[in-house]
């Protein structure tokens, strides 16, 4: 069973269950996946370089947050599974 990189409309979890290797979903969770991965790469060079600007203002910073927040959940939940 192979849990899916989206959820339900109501926030539950989606799994995939066969006995196949590959396939037209795996092959879309595996490139969901690696989107999300290579977001949270892009946000993390984006952070440091603010981090390097002491004029950025701290809604930019909030905003950021948010999004790192986001990247960090969607790696944690493909580095789980």
């Amino acid at each position: 069973m192979r849990l899916l990189p989206w959820t339900t409309p109501d926030d539950r979890s989606c799994f995939l269950i066969s006995d196949a290797a590959g396939g037209p979903v795996s092959d879309l969770a595996d490139s969901i996946e690696e989107m999300q991965l290579d977001i949270g790469e892009e946000l993390l060079r984006h952070a440091r370089a603010m981090h390097a600007d002491p004029k950025v203002p701290d809604r930019e910073f909030r905003y950021l947050s948010r999004r790192l927040a986001e990247a960090l959940g969607d790696a944690l939940r493909v580095a789980r599974n």
